[in-house]
């Protein structure tokens, strides 16, 4: 079928599936980049003109009638822009809390006393030599991490080390989210209450909108979001408080597939009516089987990792450095403290508190990592940068605001070699040693609610693999007869080390022979020749009329009648209905869909996309052994 054959494995359903986490894994290296450009573009232009503070400290009015707020365009971007990056940070919290690695709240603990330790490490640390000192009120300069540069050494470093990448970035939302209660309580000068009273009453209805009609429910977020914003505004605390407490409250959940079938049925019904309103309808039900947290995240990430994030560097990250500044900050306890706080004091707290935390407050919860990896992921914590100049602005200004960025620059340096150094340690370390530092000690939260079962599931591959591939497919679906391309291809590269599992979830929406396609395949294995149909059966996808299913039966050498018969009489529905269940428990909307040993594929299913899923998953299990 040569459509098959020049599968580039890319598809659209492969692209959009992947949840928001891992398109900015993907994404990382590339927005860090952009991030260095501007600090780098902020220095230069901060020593080469005098422009560069009389442009950031341009005011700017909205005014409505004899109302409205003024402000520095850099207090503009810091207030304004600022809170849609910290939108994405309450979004990621919420996606993790509902759907990832959190959703069991078991394994919350571990990595809130991670954070806490490597946030409590770094103040002490800067407490320590700002004691008594005009700097001690800057202890929060030096407690968060950047999230966008730390995901990016990541990219460069680890590379395929997932867990380690997903657990880190954990850490980060947590220490986003303490960092900003921390700007919202300590660095609040005075707080109104009348105004902050607003805020909360205007919280309470954005929530409750979650029960308004779909149609007007992103219109009047929109406006009641806004108008939290300038309720704290007005009440004295720093509103990008208002974006991480939108995003705690937008659900994620995976699409339905009762709803995916309502969407093909507005599809279909537009195909045949081509009117506005048809047209209308069918675009807010395609927009209403994705969560608003992912419908959110899709469309703001690109905005804050590329525009956002490295607008608030250009306007906060200049210096003008010069011998003075330089001489005085090798003595500046302000520069100090940051520089020690972040290189040492993150790596040492994150170890501390993780060790215990395994043995003393948090029980019986394992480590998710090796030792190795813990202080290399508590090292890459050492790189601050945005919320750290963003609460050095806050606690400093004159010649303290420029020490502090200069401790923050130089951590951010310094944490990156001593990531560097630590990653290059544990890649000299021998493979067993190294996968197990890589894979730690805690299992895997699985995504497949049905363990294959050998007597129930048609299993390609050795029974004692320690790698399974779960496809829930459709024999009608054009991508899962490309992907049978691929998984040929794995099960030739890995050989023992795989086995194969397909469940059948037909599409019957969108695919009318589906159905009986998984019970002709179903009629063939009751005569023992299930592999034999389902190659055919993927080989001829515009073969499944029951004519074509008779004949491929013929060919195969299958007693005809008795094939027949299992089919006329539906003999094997129950079974299909079976796999459709637990595709649906499963949390499966569409074909094709593959669990790596019970873990959810995300992203494309090309065949280095998959083989690297099926090789961490290989180093997993061989670390567990």
């Amino acid at each position: 079928m040569t459509e098959r054959s020049v599968f580039s494995g890319r598809t659209a359903w492969a692209r959009n599936a992947a949840a928001p986490v891992r398109d900015f894994l993907n994404t990382e290296s590339g927005s860090a980049v952009v991030l260095l450009a501007a600090t780098v573009a902020a220095l230069l232009w901060a020593n080469s003109s005098s422009s560069y503070e009389s442009v950031w400290t341009t005011t700017l009015s909205i005014q409505l009638g004899g109302d409205g707020i003024s402000l520095e365009l850099r207090e503009w971007i810091n207030q304004g822009l600022m809170t849609l990056f910290f939108l994405v940070v309450g979004l990621e919290a919420k996606r993790e809390l509902d759907l990832g690695a959190l959703r069991e709240r078991q394994r919350l603990a571990l990595p809130l006393v991670a954070a806490l330790g490597g946030m409590a490490g770094a103040v002490l640390i800067y407490l320590a030599i700002n004691a008594g000192g005009p700097g001690a009120h800057g202890w929060g300069a030096a407690m968060s991490t950047d999230t966008a540069f730390a995901l990016g050494v990541l990219a460069l470093l680890s590379r395929g080390a997932e867990r380690l990448r997903v657990r880190v970035l954990t850490l980060l939302v947590i220490d986003d989210l303490v960092a900003l209660l921390v700007i919202a309580t300590v660095y609040t000068e005075s707080v109104e209450l009348v105004p902050l009273a607003l805020a909360a009453a205007f919280f309470v209805v954005l929530i409750a909108l979650r029960y308004a009609p779909a149609a007007a429910r992103a219109p009047a977020a929109a406006i009641v979001g806004t108008a939290l914003w300038v309720a704290l505004h007005e009440s004295g605390v720093d509103p990008i408080i208002a974006g991480l407490a939108i995003g705690l409250v937008t659900t994620a959940y995976p699409p339905a597939r009762s709803d995916l079938e309502r969407v093909t049925e507005l599809a279909r019904s537009f195909r045949e009516q081509p009117t506005p309103e048809l047209a209308r309808s069918t675009q807010r039900g395609l927009a209403s089987a994705i969560s608003p947290n992912e419908r959110l995240q899709f469309r703001l990430l690109p905005w804050t990792s590329f525009a956002i994030v490295p607008l608030f560097a250009l306007a906060n990250a200049g210096i003008d450095i010069d011998a003075d500044l330089l001489g005085d900050a090798l003595t500046s306890p302000i520069t100090l403290g940051i520089v020690f706080g972040y290189v040492l004091g993150k790596p040492l707290g994150v170890t501390a508190a993780i060790w215990l935390g395994t043995r003393v407050a948090v029980g019986t919860v394992k480590r998710t990592l090796g030792w190795s990896s813990v202080v290399a992921a508590g090292a890459v914590g050492g790189i601050g940068f945005t919320v750290s100049l963003l609460i050095s602005s806050h606690a400093f200004d004159g010649q303290q605001l420029d020490e502090a960025k200069l401790g923050v620059l130089a951590a951010a340096i310094l944490a990156t070699l001593l990531s560097w150094g630590l990653f290059r340690l544990i890649e000299v370390l021998p493979e067993s040693l190294r996968a197990r530092e890589l894979a730690g000690t805690a299992e895997d939260l699985l995504d497949l609610s049905d363990d294959v079962e050998l007597g129930r599931d048609h299993v390609r591959g050795p029974d004692a693999a320690p790698v399974t591939l779960v496809e829930y497919g459709d024999y009608e679906c054009p991508y899962c007869g490309r992907a049978e391309v691929v998984i040929r291809e794995l099960l030739d590269s890995f050989g023992g080390d795989l086995r194969y599992v397909w469940r059948h979830l037909p599409l019957n929406d969108v695919h009318p022979h589906a159905q009986i396609a998984a019970e002709a395949a179903e009629a063939a294995g009751s005569q023992g020749r299930f592999w034999e149909m389902h190659d055919r059966l993927l080989a001829n996808q515009d073969k499944l009329s029951p004519t074509d299913l008779a004949n491929h039966a013929g060919e195969l050498g299958l007693d005809v009648e008795r094939f027949w018969h299992e089919l006329r009489h539906r003999q094997h529905a129950p079974r299909v209905d079976r796999d459709v269940e637990s595709a649906d428990a499963s949390g499966v909307g569409g074909t094709p869909t593959f669990f790596v040993n019970g873990r959810r594929h995300h992203g494309a299913y090309d065949v280095e996309t998959l083989s690297a899923a099926v090789r961490a998953a290989q180093t997993r299990a061989r670390a567990v052994t």
